[in-house]
């Protein structure tokens, strides 16, 4: 008994070690590409090493909650691919939780500390009257920061006071098992109705910021020829600002500028066009477009089906588990294949999150410029990208993007057993993208025809948006 005890307690402590160290690996990873990625955008005069680092550190948890669901989905997989390979022991759902259960206390840990110590320290200069250096400025932050958690456990208290009377009472001093988790569930409340505000926008937005990248399709139109009417545009533009040199008119010289200025840039745009292979110029761009429109009428259709799980079957609901049972059945019903979408629509709803945060007009001002971001631009980018990302692994769950539980804290959250909130969430979800996704498309198809047969040089405002594409119908017979 006393030799199967000690190699049992020598086995956990094995998996114990390993688990450490793939979790250290995987971090250290994450926390140098976070490094070169803030190095890249970070304006060099105002930042010192331990700014920085605290930055990095809460980047690096923002993309580790990213990776959350893929790689728990994935290792599912593989387990079912490889149930009996030696070399995929490590992989089990022990590592799984241990990594979620680190994601939630980091990312917590640097929202309501590191983040905050991180501004607090750049605002501020030490107490009147002390000793100007580093010291008086971290005894500053410190009680600035001391103060700001006053006041949000106050504000927490009263808001559980206002909801639950007698257990907020009871529970004044239960700080670790009901205050945080309240706090933890209202920040992931927020990020998850952030979610909800920011990937239908973002989904649309995709298509234009794909389409600027790529070059586009011109029907009916002769290359070679306007290319040649650019060039002659621009040089005569630049014989028109000669004389007017030569001859001290200044008045239309600014003018004159910004049109060549204008010109340039389309031959610029002409001459990229004509250098792309006829696959790029006529393959490329539609089926970048159809790919774009399949993940996204993929995610639509999977929020659909989620609605009407949500009233036939009660396991359709989120839930948090405490043992994921890696290796036993798909997350999917298609199996692999659907297992692989799954991970692929996560990682695009998560992408185009991102690029609806940063088109918004209220967060315009947060977007990174390379080598010009103040260090108060980069906190600000990587408290709303660790929000968004903590908040990805719940928002995919409610959508029901995959049928794989939240673990561990992850499935504390108080609102995700309404069936009334989640089931609001869907339709609204469903009723954002399909609004958002038609008007792009609709909207992008009258422009393309309009400027593919010549009508965007007429007024607009003397002829209607109809007569326009019926003249335009009219030509090709």
């Amino acid at each position: 008994m006393e030799t199967e005890d000690v190699t049992v307690r020598e086995q956990l402590f094995h998996n114990r070690v390993r688990e450490t160290i793939i979790c250290v690996l995987l971090f250290i990873c994450l926390y140098i590409l976070s490094h070169f990625i803030l190095t890249h955008f970070k304006k060099n005069a105002e930042f010192v090493t331990g700014k920085l680092w605290l930055c990095t550190f809460t980047l690096s948890v923002a993309v580790c909650a990213v990776l959350l669901l893929p790689i728990s989905i994935l290792s599912n997989e593989v387990l079912l691919t490889f149930p009996h390979s030696y070399y995929m022991q490590w992989l089990n759902g022990s590592l799984i939780r241990g990594l979620w259960n680190l994601v939630f206390l980091f990312s917590n840990l640097s929202l309501v500390f590191l983040m905050p110590f991180a501004y607090f320290f750049t605002e501020s200069e030490g107490f009147a009257g002390s000793k100007k250096g580093i010291m008086a400025r971290v005894y500053e932050t410190a009680v600035m920061l001391l103060l700001l958690s006053l006041l949000v456990l106050g504000i927490v208290w009263v808001a559980s006071a206002l909801l639950h009377l007698n257990t907020a009472r009871e529970s004044l001093y239960d700080l670790w098992e009901y205050y945080l988790p309240h706090l933890y569930s209202g920040i992931s409340l927020f990020g998850v109705l952030l979610l909800l505000l920011c990937t239908p926008f973002g989904l649309s937005r995709m298509f234009s910021i794909t389409g600027s990248l790529l070059v586009k399709p011109r029907l009916l139109e002769n290359l070679e020829e306007t290319m040649n009417c650019t060039v002659f545009e621009e040089a005569s533009l630049f014989r028109k600002l000669k004389s007017n040199t030569s001859c001290w008119i200044s008045a239309n010289t600014e003018s004159i500028n910004n049109k060549i200025l204008s010109v340039q840039s389309k031959r610029i745009a002409l001459e990229l066009r004509k250098r792309a292979s006829p696959w790029q110029r006529n393959l490329g761009y539609p089926v970048a477009m159809l790919l774009l429109l399949a993940l996204t009428a993929v995610s639509v259709l999977m929020v659909c089906f989620h609605v009407l799980e949500l009233l036939f079957d009660e396991s359709a609901m989120p839930r948090g588990m405490e043992d994921p049972h890696l290796g036993l059945a798909s997350f999917s019903m298609f199996g692999s294949l659907g297992a692989a979408v799954q991970v692929v629509i996560i990682l695009y709803l998560m992408v185009s999150s991102v690029v609806g945060f940063y088109s918004s007009a209220l967060f315009t001002g947060l977007l990174p410029r390379a080598q010009d971001t103040t260090l108060t631009q980069i906190i600000g980018n990587c408290v709303s990208l660790l929000i968004l990302s903590s908040a990805l692994p719940v928002f995919s769950r409610t959508l029901g993007i995959t049928r794989f539980d939240l673990l561990g804290d992850f499935g504390r959250y108080n609102w995700l057993g309404s069936f009334h909130i989640v089931f609001l969430y869907n339709m609204l979800f469903a009723g954002l993208t399909s609004a958002c996704l038609i008007n792009t498309v609709t909207w992008a198809l009258q422009r393309e025809l309009i400027r593919a047969f010549g009508l965007h040089r007429l007024p607009r405002s003397t002829i209607p948006l109809k007569l326009l594409l019926a003249n335009g119908l009219s030509k090709i017979h």
